[in-house]
């Protein structure tokens, strides 16, 4: 889910695709705590769901220009696979099976700066492969889709979750070899257990809560390297963005995030 300014707009884009995984109503309940915690987006929610059409077209000029191909390979048989081992770039192993379309990725170094975490470099075919654009259940892939969005809706600056940091260079391949313009990334550490284990499966981990918003709020700019006053955590939604968009500065966000060892 994206929320980024497009020529003076807010677009709010829900990154629906894999709609078979998805729970029912939870677009709902994510809309409705982004506007209790004070985001704002103007006109409709853009759908990736309602996009099929333009991944499409982006997916049918590669196949155009023969850089896809045809993969009949289950994640089962890949499971002991580190990489795609390149099994169908010639030709499907089991033409008989649904399919799902990968990309041909050639070997290169992807290397770029990125505003929080610094030079980051993957040479892509040796990470992972040929990608998977589109799924044997033919659902468009993420890669495939975030990219073509992103350059349709003006993006021109990407913040977010740094385990999605390893993703980049792969889209910055697939933008490349699409003619699509780059923008600048800026991945946030995502808030660990001093072991690097994930906060979600800990006990510590607090859900959301709209009533106390404006506190949940403040802890946040708080991890973020913005030291808010604690007289903040009592203001109103709008005080504490005003707050924190006058305070921001991005230099200020740490690497890696981590909670304390407790006790």
């Amino acid at each position: 889910m994206d929320a980024r300014a497009n020529a003076g707009r807010w677009i709010l884009r829900l990154e629906d695709l894999d709609r078979p995984r998805e729970v029912h109503g939870s677009a709902t309940r994510i809309l409705n705590t982004l506007q209790a915690f004070g985001f704002e987006w103007d006109g409709e929610v853009v759908r990736q769901s309602d996009r099929e059409d333009q991944y499409a077209d982006a997916l049918q000029g590669l196949r155009d220009r023969d850089l896809t191909f045809e993969c009949s390979c289950s994640r089962l048989q890949l499971a002991e696979e580190d990489r795609y081992p390149g099994t169908c770039r010639e030709q499907p192993a089991a033409p008989a099976v649904q399919t799902a379309t990968r990309l041909r990725v050639e070997p290169e170094q992807i290397l770029f700066t990125d505003r929080i975490q610094g030079t980051y470099r993957q040479n892509v075919a040796a990470a992972v492969g040929d990608m998977i654009l589109k799924r044997r259940d033919r659902v468009f892939a993420y890669v495939l889709a975030v990219v073509v969005d992103d350059a349709a809706q003006g993006i021109t600056h990407v913040i977010r979750g740094a385990d999605l940091l390893d993703n980049t260079p792969r889209q910055i391949y697939l933008q490349r070899l699409l003619g699509l313009p780059l923008p600048i990334y800026g991945h946030v550490p995502v808030l660990t257990e001093p072991d690097g284990g994930k906060l979600a499966k800990s006990r510590r981990s607090v859900r959301l809560d709209s009533v106390s918003a404006p506190a949940q709020l403040v802890a946040v700019f708080e991890l973020l390297g913005l030291e808010p006053p604690a007289a903040l955590s009592t203001a109103s939604i709008a005080q504490a963005w005003g707050w924190a968009i006058a305070k921001w500065d991005i230099i200020r966000v740490p690497k890696r995030l981590a909670l304390p060892i407790p006790g």
